[in-house]
């Protein structure tokens, strides 16, 4: 197979040919048929893939970001790990560093932020939540527990299509869950089925050229969505659950900060006022009730607003994580801001993650926030330098 054949081949309908693939390819890079990528210090912890909505398979996902030139890359599912083990595999062939995460909605009904936009275009009320730092050897355990919540979740997808098919009718158009959604999905495989599964289908239908599709799907997710959306409400997670549930398996409950939207740089956004007006209170609040960190994108945030958050996490010793979001093919998996000495720190936290992840494979009591590891380092600085060298030795950085 050429080279094009086989980057064709990450995306391949299993599992064993996209891992199979690599490995060819890998092959083609050792004996220097391919350059070899030059790998620099950038780092991206929240690579959404197949498994919720992305155009790379898990596997593709590892190839792009070591090509890209990072030095470690981390998955990051909707209400799904099941891309997880895939990547893990992925990254084990090219020897890539790489970190493990899953992004789930948190109802604040009940909070002091109920009736709020948060950080939800959607719904107010309702955040996103990333749990970062997952154990190896949880991820069984993850997938059995959100798993109920996929399926919850697709009863509310199929009344948003519903909700479709009678905008759609007078043009004589009709979307079918099963049979035009689904397969866009991962579904059968542990993957969930996303608002942006059910746009593109509707782009697929009326457009032949991936191009055309990225667009449409972009103009849809902004301004269509709000009018067929269904509120959700039995898939989401109490904050409270959400926090104990990392707890439970060791991993680190993360704020996603999204911030005020002006311009957004995926074109899947219209401006629109989140949560800057109260970040102060919020991210208190989230301290209190057990959150450990706050992932924020670097690229889409003003300088203002990166400096604040910054700040802010400070003042809340809470775990700063580069939160840059990649699901389309639009966007670089490089994200050059990081490299600025305002936002170093994130490769940092990006190693102290690995290390955090492969320590607790002997156990959630060595993880970066266990009782038994702060009552160790009680400095949070203290214990991202320990956890990132670790990191950095195994793989002899």
């Amino acid at each position: 197979m050429t080279r094009d054949e086989l980057i064709k081949q990450l995306n391949a309908e299993t599992k064993n040919e996209r891992l199979a693939a690599l490995i060819k390819l890998y092959d083609m890079h050792k004996i220097g048929e391919i350059p070899m990528p030059t790998t620099g210090i950038n780092v991206n912890n929240h690579i959404h893939t197949t498994y919720s909505f992305s155009p790379y398979s898990p596997t593709k996902a590892v190839y792009l970001a070591w090509l890209s030139g990072l030095a470690t890359a981390g998955i990051m599912d909707h209400d799904s790990i099941g891309g997880a083990k895939e990547f893990i595999e992925a990254a084990k062939i090219i020897n890539f560093p790489i970190t493990v995460g899953l992004e789930c909605r948190c109802s604040f009904t009940g909070t002091p932020y109920e009736g709020k936009r948060v950080n939800n275009p959607d719904q107010v009320s309702v955040a996103y939540m990333a749990i970062h730092g997952i154990p190896h050897n949880k991820i069984d355990e993850v997938e059995r527990f959100f798993t109920p919540y996929r399926e919850k979740r697709n009863l509310r997808n199929r009344k948003m299509i519903d909700k479709l098919n009678k905008r759609l009718e007078p043009y004589g158009l009709s979307l079918d869950f099963d049979r035009d959604v689904l397969p866009l999905s991962q579904y059968n495989d542990g993957g969930s089925v996303t608002e942006r599964h059910l746009m593109y289908a509707l782009s697929a239908m009326l457009s032949d050229g991936d191009m055309q599709r990225e667009f449409l799907l972009g103009m849809f997710k902004s301004y269509l969505i709000e009018s067929v959306y269904v509120d959700a409400d039995e898939e989401l997670l109490s904050l409270s659950e959400f926090a104990a549930f990392c707890e439970k398996i060791g991993a680190i409950p993360t704020y996603p900060y999204l911030g005020d939207v002006g311009v957004s740089v995926t074109g899947d956004k219209k401006p629109q006022v989140f949560e800057d007006s109260f970040i102060d209170e919020l991210l208190e609040y989230m301290k209190n009730i057990g959150i450990k960190a706050v992932a924020y994108m670097p690229a889409r945030n003003s300088d203002a607003q990166l400096a604040r958050i910054m700040e802010l996490c400070k003042e809340n010793d809470l775990f700063q994580i580069c939160g840059e979001d990649i699901n389309s093919p639009l966007q670089k998996f490089i994200c050059e801001k990081i490299e600025t000495p305002e936002c170093r720190h994130l490769i940092d936290s990006a190693w102290a993650l690995i290390g955090h992840e492969q320590a607790s494979k002997d156990g959630i009591s060595h993880g970066m926030f266990s009782p038994k590891t702060i009552a160790r380092m009680p400095k949070l600085n203290e214990r991202i330098k320990h956890y990132a060298n670790y990191a950095k030795s195994l793989y002899k950085k």
